[in-house]
Parts: structure tokens; C-alpha cells; sequence
């Protein structure tokens, strides 16, 4: 079977690499590829592709938002690609066909080509009601309440009700709840958009806590404090971030 498909990614390497992921597949053709979510969107809605291969991550309008913007009119077969394996979950609950993490291999990607194939076939990717229905319900789903962490060879869902605070590593997070440390790889400050910010608050350039951890705040040097949470653990309340303390708890420090 032919497929015409459209490949989405904000980063140039990546579209390349699906491009040449691409060139040994018979009857693909490539009819659109595009660096952000508001081009998909244009050019899903022009060209029709029947299969699209849409990054999470991206300005502006995400892989989630592009599919909510499409819908409810006619949608092409999905496979995610992103670097981020926290997203999968997501993912699925989108009925996506496949879910690719870079740096992608041949191997995956033929697979996935392979099921979309097999799903158009029995007609059953594009349009498919349950994506719809639930790109409808997400709507108003809005803030993070889980995240999957790969810990030990499995993958563990961390509740966000159960995490005292979290600490940032370069391109990596530590969640710490109670006794239990999960390190999942992503950035603070993207992770700190997809978090409640009623329940969340930036301490610090490297620390997030949650609100209802907090048991006590000590003025320390320099317009710092140290905020003390309800397991004892000390942590730096930077002058820049007070601000939002200070909005957040309903009164100045």
C-alpha cells in the first residue's frame, strides 16, 4: 500500500533522520515536512497526509495540540516521535499507531511504517472515534497528575500528589518522594509548564517544591530564605523566585 506522509519535528536533524528512515520504504512519499505545530496543522488540513509523524515537543503548539486543532475533521494515522519517554503513556491514550524515541533506528521505524500499513489497510487509523473522544475530554485536562519513570528495567508511575520536591540535573530531574528518588530525563523548566502552579511553585533555579510540603521559612542573607519541608529537608528560597512565593502563600515575606 502507497502512503503519503508528513513528518513534523521542530529540530532539522530529526526531520532528516525519519526522511532517510524513510528512503527504503516502497510507496512512501513525503508530501510535507514541517518545524512547528501551526504548519502541521496547515499542512494536514491541505494535503491530507495518511500518515503523519508528529514530535511531542515543539513551540507554540505541541503534538497533542496539533491533533486537538485538526480534530474533529478527518485525522491521519499518528506515530509520536520524541526524545522524552515520559510521554508514552500519552501517547497511547491517543490511540497513536507507534511511538518512537530518538535518536530513532531503522528497525523501529520500519516497524512502525509496517503497522501503519496494516492499519490503514483495515481502515481503521484515520478518523478513529476513540482519538477524537479522547482529544475532547483533554481539553480541559490541562496540568500533569502522573509521570512514568524508567527505574530498575521497569517503568513506575509516580503519582505528582506523592513528590515533596524536585531537583534539577541538567537535562535530567530528580522526583523526591518520601523515602523514593526517580530520576527522569527531562529539563525543570519544561517540566516545571506541565505542573500545577497552584500546587507547584520554582524555589529556586534547580528546585521545585509542593506548596503543601512547605512547614516553615527562615530569612537567610542577601533577600534568600530557607525553606524548610515537612521532612526536615533545607532548601534555598533564591530572591528571584520569592516574588512567587510570596503570590502563591497570599502574603509578603
Amino acid at each position: 500500500m502507497n502512503l503519503r506522509v508528513a513528518i513534523v519535528d521542530d529540530e532539522p536533524v530529526a526531520r532528516r533522520r525519519i526522511r532517510r528512515l524513510l528512503r527504503p520504504e516502497r510507496g512512501v512519499t513525503i508530501v510535507a515536512e514541517c518545524g512547528d505545530g501551526a504548519a502541521a496543522v496547515q499542512a494536514v488540513r491541505s494535503l491530507a497526509p495518511d500518515l503523519i509523524f508528529l514530535d511531542v515537543q515543539m513551540p507554540e503548539l505541541d503534538g497533542f495540540e496539533v491533533l486537538r486543532a485538526l480534530a474533529p475533521g478527518p485525522l491521519p494515522a499518528v506515530i509520536f516521535v520524541t526524545a522524552y519517554d515520559r510521554y508514552a503513556i500519552a501517547a497511547f491514550e491517543v490511540h497513536a499507531l507507534d511511538y518512537l524515541l530518538k535518536p530513532v533506528s531503522a528497525d523501529r521505524c520500519a516497524q512502525a511504517v509496517a503497522r501503519a500499513r496494516a492499519a490503514l489497510a483495515e481502515r481503521r487509523a484515520p478518523a478513529d472515534s476513540r482519538l477524537l473522544t479522547m482529544l475532547s475530554e483533554a481539553v480541559g485536562r490541562r496540568w500533569l497528575t502522573r509521570l512514568p519513570v524508567r527505574a530498575g528495567g521497569r517503568v513506575v508511575i509516580v503519582d505528582l500528589s506523592d513528590v515533596d520536591w524536585i531537583q534539577a540535573a541538567d537535562n535530567y530531574v530528580t522526583l523526591h518522594a518520601g523515602r523514593h528518588e526517580y530520576v527522569l530525563r527531562e529539563t525543570l523548566a519544561r517540566l516545571e509548564k506541565e505542573l500545577d502552579p497552584d500546587r507547584f511553585v520554582r524555589i529556586h533555579r534547580s528546585a521545585i517544591v509542593q506548596v503543601d510540603r512547605i512547614r516553615e521559612l527562615r530569612p537567610a542573607f542577601h533577600g534568600d530564605f530557607v525553606v524548610v519541608l515537612r521532612d526536615g529537608v533545607e532548601l534555598t528560597l533564591s530572591r528571584g523566585y520569592r516574588a512567587r512565593v510570596e503570590q502563591i502563600m497570599g502574603r509578603a515575606l
